[in-house]
């Protein structure tokens, strides 16, 4: 079997970029015939490990930021699919991942697969898709309304930490990339921060924030105008397990998520979570009230109250934890969802 992974820069160090190389590895390692074809390459190398043995190629020797818009950005996802279509005549299946190109043309014997990373969103060019392949089981129905062939199969941890962290410890953790948009609410999350202090449950403990993006001044801007205290902006690291293992709390404020790699690598550390409810990702993840916590989306109040719960309760901190673990073991695995790729590629 022959597999061709396709996305739209393996470079970047974000959600989408991890997913791509660990499943890139789980299918070298299951014995299959896989490759990674790159749109862009903004830096020189993968930032995530992929097996060296697996063959990359990039389609275009520069960023995204820097190739033509308009028109010709247009013409070109054509011609793109053209050449794809023709180089990549002996796939059994190629698999998009976080990328605008769509195969407009395609071989006959070749299955067009797309994950779908991004929210709920109908367009015309996933028409081109054979399958669509998304994360999470909340928007499962609502897909298969638009779409013929819609699978479910989550995202998965490509190793378990045998390591829990310290719940003792006084840190809130958040990760993710920081962005005009704000995807992953940390502006709202600094609102949450001051109604705790506020309250004076803060004092005892930090927000550790850890990402990079565009939005990075803003909110250290925010952080200084606004006089919130015990705050930390942080660059992300390779050894991102050291931030896991150094927090007693996960928090993630986001509007969207697909199904968030750092809510699965937080509960597999053993920390109980707590985000907003919104459309697609956390509650396939979280079980409310026993694993963590889910909030209505936008109740800065009650995601700020519950917050404290855990922060005040070291009993709960571990109880919770210790089921977030559990439900990573059972339903997230590279084996398990190893199993739900073969039924789906057979």
């Amino acid at each position: 079997m022959k597999i061709l992974l396709i996305i739209g820069d393996i470079t970047l160090k974000g959600g989408a970029e991890r997913v791509v190389s660990n499943l890139a590895n789980l299918f070298y390692d299951k014995g299959l015939d896989v490759e990674i074809l790159s749109f862009y390459k903004k830096n020189e190398k993968s930032y995530f490990f992929i097996n060296p043995d697996i063959k990359i190629s990039f389609f275009h020797q520069k960023g995204h930021d820097e190739i033509k818009k308009g028109f010709y950005k247009l013409v070109y996802k054509y011609y793109e699919s053209f050449i794809i279509k023709n180089r990549y005549k002996d796939k059994d299946y190629i698999i998009y991942n976080n990328c605008t190109q769509f195969p407009f043309f395609k071989n006959k014997n070749t299955r067009y697969l797309k994950i779908q990373h991004s929210k709920l969103k109908i367009l015309k060019r996933d028409k081109f898709f054979d399958t669509l392949i998304i994360l999470s089981s909340k928007e499962l129905n609502i897909w298969k309304k638009y779409y013929k062939d819609v699978r479910l199969i989550p995202n998965f941890l490509s190793s378990l930490p045998k390591e829990n962290a310290n719940l003792e410890q006084k840190i809130i953790l958040s990760i993710g990339r920081m962005t005009n948009e704000d995807t992953k609410g940390f502006f709202r999350l600094l609102d949450i921060w001051k109604v705790i202090q506020k309250e004076n449950s803060g004092a005892r403990y930090r927000l550790h924030i850890v990402g990079e993006g565009e939005a990075r001044e803003k909110l250290l801007d925010k952080i200084k105008q606004e006089k919130i205290e015990n705050v930390m902006i942080k660059p992300f690291v390779k050894e991102i397990e050291k931030e896991y293992l150094s927090a007693s709390i996960y928090a993630m404020a986001s509007y969207f998520e697909g199904l968030p790699m750092s809510l699965l690598e937080a509960s597999s550390f053993a920390l109980p979570c707590i985000a907003f409810d919104v459309n697609s990702g956390p509650s396939d993840i979280i079980e409310d009230g026993k694993s963590g916590f889910l909030i209505k989306d936008g109740d800065l109040k009650e995601f700020a109250l519950k917050l404290q719960l855990l922060m005040n309760d070291l009993n709960l901190r571990k109880s919770m934890g210790q089921k977030a673990k559990e439900l990573i073991e059972l339903k997230f695995s590279k084996e398990v969802v190893f199993k739900k790729w073969q039924e789906n590629l057979s």
